[in-house]
């Protein structure tokens, strides 16, 4: 059934989100502090470790680098471009809009959860490439892998930041479903290269939300977000 993983993926952000969200009621602040920055400290080395994977590489029995350019004019050019559709702003409304349909208009912490676990689970290589098998093969395996890892972020995320977290299950609906629907088109453009990139800048910016985890809002990563398609197309380009 085409559409399989991304249904797969959304329930597991839900109920992750749930569990996690029971769980931290029982939690103390101090408690669900620690929470917060132990998970602040796994985002970042698995950040870390995504970057690595793509830098560096063994060339003539020396480690090397590679993607330096890309990774720093994609973060230049895409922030520009999302400084000028204030991508920030527009997710924020989006955020503060869920938080009063659903009822959730005096919680403080809604707001915080939604970008922070929104911008955890959906950027990456494995969101795009299993989306894109899911359509044009009906294979979900790699969106089933992800959905095993979100269901645990969430889990942990959801007990410390509380309900926002839930709610990133749409934008990645959103997203995921409308790269299965596009599929046959979107394949063409996911070379090595074009993956690599990807991976690259993804890792990236979700080091990014991890120092927001640690220190509040000191990165508007949804303006970075159009890094993503910016290292695509360095990548397709051949530069």
């Amino acid at each position: 059934m085409i559409g399989l993983g991304t249904l797969i993926n959304v329930a597991a952000i839900v109920v992750g989100g749930g569990i996690g969200l029971a769980g931290g009621k029982r939690l103390s602040s101090r408690a669900q502090q620690t929470l917060i920055r132990g998970m602040a400290v796994c985002v970042l080395f698995v950040a870390i470790g995504g970057v690595m994977e793509e830098m560096l590489v063994v060339e003539n029995g020396a480690l090397r680098t590679r993607g330096t350019l890309m990774l720093v004019v994609s973060i230049a050019l895409g922030g520009l471009m999302g400084e000028l559709l204030d991508l920030d702003r527009r997710l924020e409304g989006f955020g503060r809009w869920l938080r009063e349909k659903s009822g959730n208009g005096r919680d403080s912490r809604f707001l915080d959860g939604f970008i922070t676990a929104t911008m955890t689970v959906s950027i990456g290589a494995m969101a795009i490439v299993g989306a894109v098998e899911d359509g044009i093969h009906g294979d979900y395996t790699i969106l089933a892998a992800k959905s095993l890892m979100d269901f645990v972020i969430i889990l942990v995320m959801a007990s410390s930041l509380g309900k926002g977290c839930l709610f990133s299950a749409i934008p990645v609906g959103l997203l995921q479903g409308s790269v299965t629907l596009l599929a046959r088109l979107v394949q063409p453009l996911l070379t090595p290269a074009a993956l690599s990139a990807l991976a690259l800048v993804g890792s990236a910016l979700i080091f990014c939300v991890g120092l927001n985890l640690l220190w509040e809002k000191t990165i508007r990563v949804a303006n970075l977000l159009p890094a993503l398609v910016v290292a695509v197309a360095y990548a397709l380009l051949g530069l």
